[in-house]
């Protein structure tokens, strides 16, 4: 097994499996397709392609002006149709699993975790960053909690799979 960190744009080689975990949300939606066609050319033939991230119930073409400046400078979140457009004759769809309602519990124990460790940090980082991180959590869960964004585990690949995915729930 390899792991490599390193700019999504520089890889090369060949593998049998490729995994991108919270990076599509950072690609932006001009970068979709052709952070998909990377992550195709990567593949050898009968290769599998997991594709997690965060994702809206709408398309967008613009960033969050808070989140842009504050918390994830360039960060959009992809639609379903986005990531259709941008997987159209690359992939075979697999498996796309939805978990969105398990993240809203994520991110209040985050939230549970940072209000009890906040004393620690508080003088270092200051009430403007409390209130910052503390707005960005909760309105993360709330996000979940109403539905408007998700959380996507798409299972993707080369060729198809013969036999069809068996995915484990």
């Amino acid at each position: 097994m390899e792991f490599r960190l390193q700019d999504y744009r520089e890889a090369t080689g060949a593998f049998d499996k490729v995994a991108a975990i919270g990076l599509c949300e950072h690609v932006g939606y001009k970068n979709y397709r052709s952070f998909l066609e990377l992550a195709h050319r990567c593949l050898k033939p009968g290769g599998i392609f997991l594709l997690h991230t965060i994702g809206r119930n709408h398309s967008v073409h613009h960033l969050d002006a808070w989140m842009d400046r504050y918390i994830f400078p360039g960060g959009m979140l992809p639609s379903a149709a986005q990531l259709g457009e941008a997987m159209d004759d690359l992939f075979v769809l697999e498996d796309w699993h939805s978990f969105g309602t398990d993240y809203d519990r994520t991110l209040m124990a985050w939230h549970t975790n940072f209000e009890k460790s906040w004393p620690r940090f508080s003088a270092e980082y200051g009430e403007r960053f409390y209130r910052m991180w503390r707005y960005y959590l909760l309105s993360c869960a709330g996000g979940f909690r109403s539905r408007q964004i998700q959380l996507w585990q798409l299972v993707l690949s080369k060729d198809g799979i013969r036999s069809g995915w068996k995915g484990i729930r």
